[in-house]
Parts: C-alpha cells; sequence; structure tokens
C-alpha cells in the first residue's frame, strides 16, 4: 500500500470513526443495553469501503472513545466488534450489500450478544439473567443500523458516489 492510498484509508477510517460515535448520541435504551444504530450503520460502510480489518478498528476505536467519553458501556466492544469482522468478512468474499447488512445483524445480534455475556459478568460485575438476555437488545440496535447502512449504501450507490469513494482507495 502507497503512502498516499493508506493516508485516504486513515482518514476515512478517522471520518467513519468519529461518525459513529457523534451518532452514539442517537441512542435508545433496550433491556439494560444502549442500543445505538449508527454504529451497526458504520460498520457496514467501513466494511465495503475499507475491509474487515479497518471496520474492527473503526469499532473498537469508537467503542473505546465512546467509553471514555461515558457515553457507551462496555458492552460496546463485543457487539460491535464481532458485527463489524462478520460483515467485513461477508463483504470481502461476496461483495454483496444485503448479505452484507444481514451478517452485520447476526454477528452483533447474536454473536456480538453472546460474547456480551462474560464482558457483562466477569468486568462488570453483573448478573445476566441468562446467556441470550443481551440478543434482544442487540438485534434491535443491528437491525435498525443495518437497514440505515442499506438504504445509505443504495443511495450511495444510485448516484455512483460509492465507486468514487472506493475507486478512490
Amino acid at each position: 500500500m502507497n503512502q498516499n492510498n493508506a493516508a485516504k484509508k486513515l482518514a476515512m477510517a478517522g471520518v467513519l470513526t468519529a461518525l459513529a460515535v457523534a451518532g452514539s448520541l442517537v441512542s435508545f435504551p433496550v433491556a439494560g443495553s444502549k442500543c445505538a444504530p449508527v454504529q451497526h450503520m458504520v460498520n457496514v460502510l467501513a466494511a465495503i469501503l475499507l475491509g474487515p480489518w479497518w471496520s474492527v478498528g473503526i469499532a473498537f476505536c469508537a467503542s473505546l472513545l465512546r467509553n471514555l467519553m461515558g457515553i457507551g458501556s462496555l458492552m460496546a466492544f463485543p457487539g460491535s466488534m464481532v458485527g463489524a469482522f462478520c460483515c467485513g468478512m461477508v463483504y470481502a468474499g461476496f461483495k454483496n450489500v444485503p448479505f452484507t447488512c444481514l451478517a452485520e445483524a447476526a454477528g452483533t445480534g447474536i454473536l456480538g450478544a453472546l460474547a456480551a455475556y462474560p464482558a457483562a459478568k466477569l468486568l462488570m460485575g453483573a448478573e445476566p439473567a441468562g446467556l441470550f438476555v443481551y440478543v434482544v437488545p442487540f438485534l434491535v440496535s443491528t437491525a435498525a443500523g443495518s437497514i440505515l447502512a442499506y438504504l445509505l449504501v443504495t443511495v450511495l450507490e444510485k448516484g455512483k458516489v460509492l465507486a468514487q469513494v472506493q475507486g478512490a482507495r
């Protein structure tokens, strides 16, 4: 990767991280979890624009910043990072936006929710009601974010903006 390309990817990652952090101000509580659908939309955009590892890094940075700023919880790490990895890998393999959005929803809503259980128990000292207690709130958040991502990517594709941004990398 040349320096110009690396700088463009880093700048895009910074913009997407900032969008995820600012977007977390739009959140709603569901069953003890703070649902931030913009993070899931950013996961899909990052997967499409930058790839799986950048997507995971953006999810980590956004979760870290939200926690440092006091506007997030430790649940942000497993939920966002697992979803980012899943949708990044699916897009890298298939280049299919609907499958990528579904992978984000399944990755965050099921796998991320299951990973949140030990995080809540061991790191937060919580006593979750059961292993699947975070599945519903995580699914609600990621479904909303995945739908937003699908709509945004569709508009960007129709306007030929997505191809321009992808071509600039």
